[in-house]
């Protein structure tokens, strides 16, 4: 499958399910640690391994210009048979939209792929993250997994449609 996002005639996002183990797809966990880190004063790199990629219900995306230049990723990775888990959602920022194409691209990717529904965690003061999932139609639930007990983050779920 492929997402491409076209505004005003000429295309500028492609989102299309990549390699994690790439240079781009290196460079741009890199740039999510950092700017967690500078966020959050946690790097994120805890709760994700590139190698989890492996799993046939994980799916690594990357979200190119019109360039071809990788601009954003992200990925879903099974949590339960029915449920995904959203992990290390990027945008480099550098054309508007980044965010939403790999939104779309992962979450029909994930329907496709049998689950029923998306969770993912974050942390309140991560408040750009935060909107954007509320935004697009995320709601807060408990904390779940290695979140449960931590007062610093927020967990948010959406059925897939």
């Amino acid at each position: 499958m492929l997402v491409t996002l076209i505004l005003q005639g000429i295309t500028m996002i492609t989102v299309e399910k990549s390699d994690p183990f790439s240079s781009e797809s290196h460079r741009l966990i890199e740039m999510l640690s950092v700017e967690l880190a500078a966020i959050t004063g946690d790097n994120g790199k805890s709760n994700f391994t590139v190698e989890a990629m492996s799993d046939d219900k994980a799916l690594w995306a990357l979200a190119k210009n019109s360039h071809g230049k990788a601009i954003g990723c992200g990925a879903i990775r099974p949590l339960t048979q029915n449920i995904a888990e959203l992990k290390r959602m990027f945008s480099d920022r550098s054309v508007s939209g980044i965010g939403g194409a790999l939104l779309t691209f992962l979450e029909k990717s994930a329907k496709e792929m049998g689950y029923r529904e998306l969770r993912l965690g974050t942390r309140h003061m991560n408040y750009r993250a935060v909107n954007f999932y509320e935004k697009n139609g995320y709601i807060r639930i408990e904390n779940y997994g290695p979140y449960i007990g931590r007062t610093e983050a927020v967990c948010f779920s959406k059925p897939l449609r």
